[in-house]
């Protein structure tokens, strides 16, 4: 095997260091925007109260300020991590298969028809008997409706040929089917209900608790060793289905399985925090403005920038409304516009 020569060895390592120290910094920006989220809240706890929460555990002498580190403010941090990181790298999936700049789970559907099925379940939840947890129930029901648009997704997508521009068609068809069923859900409830399901469709962490921290973190779990086995083909279709196909690749395959982990990830973070828009269509395109195409790098990179964007909006919340927190999907809904534009300005780092 002929050796790569030096110059072009001496570039490819000061990139890969560039990308490291991107990815780095990143982390880095992350750990401290989690310490200013812990210390942050509607309790008013100064930062030396919740430094001696976390050091007494879950079982220290003051009960309150344990119980207000320990049950819900790391929680709402992990569950934020969780959530952000899941949308992120859904997003640098879709918009990878799909080679559209726009695509996201939001936007194609799939967070609408997590919002129907937990609307359906609110409305008729409590009237069916289920064999599941109480805290499970809506989440379960989202979980099975964003499985289920994927699969209408898919299913009509199959009859054309699965090409990336009938997936973005059949995908806006499916977001306008459930956000219509979602507003039947609504027109149908009682003022009581209706409150619980336009809270839901806020996109909230505020119902985050370790129960559903464990759910949605397995399923990050099991999707990232799936992700890791495609990268250097995700890397390959960015170049171009044709070029993908002439080194073996079996595009078709590849859309398939991004597709149905896309899906996974998205079900598994709304379902437990509701419709929470942008995060999933802005953070890869920061991660690759940072570190480029190579999905090695881009992939993390996404990841910790979904993480960044959905808990910076929590400390954003919690800041501006001191007595009660901003829902995260709010104030990622506003904060996403002028990110949109800058992406539409940019379009050449897409």
């Amino acid at each position: 095997m002929t050796a790569m020569p030096v110059p072009v060895l001496a570039r490819w390592r000061a990139r890969a260091a560039r990308q490291g120290g991107a990815v780095l910094t990143a982390a880095l920006v992350l750990a401290a925007l989690a310490l200013a989220d812990l210390v942050t809240g509607p309790s008013g706890m100064s930062p030396g109260a919740v430094w001696q929460a976390a050091l007494a555990g879950p079982e220290g002498l003051d009960r309150a300020a344990a119980t207000i580190f320990w049950q819900i403010r790391l929680p709402q941090l992990v569950m934020g991590g969780i959530v952000g990181a899941s949308l992120g790298l859904a997003g640098l999936l879709m918009q990878t298969i799909l080679a559209n700049p726009l695509a996201s789970p939001f936007t194609l559907g799939f967070s609408a028809a997590a919002g129907f099925g937990a609307a359906l379940a609110i409305l008729f939840g409590s009237v069916v008997a289920l064999p599941l947890p109480g805290w499970l129930i809506t989440p379960a029901a989202a979980f099975a409706a964003t499985l289920a648009a994927t699969a209408l997704v898919w299913l009509v997508a199959r009859a054309k040929g699965t090409a990336p521009e009938i997936l973005v068609l059949a995908g806006i068809a499916v977001m306008f089917f459930f956000q219509s069923l979602q507003s039947l859900m609504q027109f149908m409830a009682s003022p009581e209900v209706l409150q619980q399901i336009v809270f839901w469709l806020f996109g909230s962490l505020l119902k985050a608790s370790w129960n559903s921290v464990a759910v949605s973190g397995a399923i990050l779990m099991l999707c990232l060793p799936l992700v890791a086995r495609d990268l250097w083909a995700l890397t390959a279709l960015r170049l171009g289905e044709a070029n993908a196909a002439s080194l073996g690749l079996d595009v078709a395959a590849l859309r398939r399985r991004a597709f149905l982990i896309t899906a996974l990830l998205t079900a598994g973070a709304v379902s437990f925090t509701g419709t929470i828009g942008f995060v999933g269509l802005i953070a890869p395109h920061l991660a690759r403005a940072l570190v480029g195409e190579d999905h090695r790098w881009a992939a993390p990179m996404a990841a910790i920038a979904g993480a960044l964007i959905l808990i910076a909006a929590s400390v954003t919340g919690k800041i501006l409304s001191q007595g009660a927190a901003i829902p995260v999907g709010i104030v990622t809904a506003v904060a996403g516009i002028p990110m949109l534009m800058v992406v539409i300005l940019r379009h050449r780092t897409v």
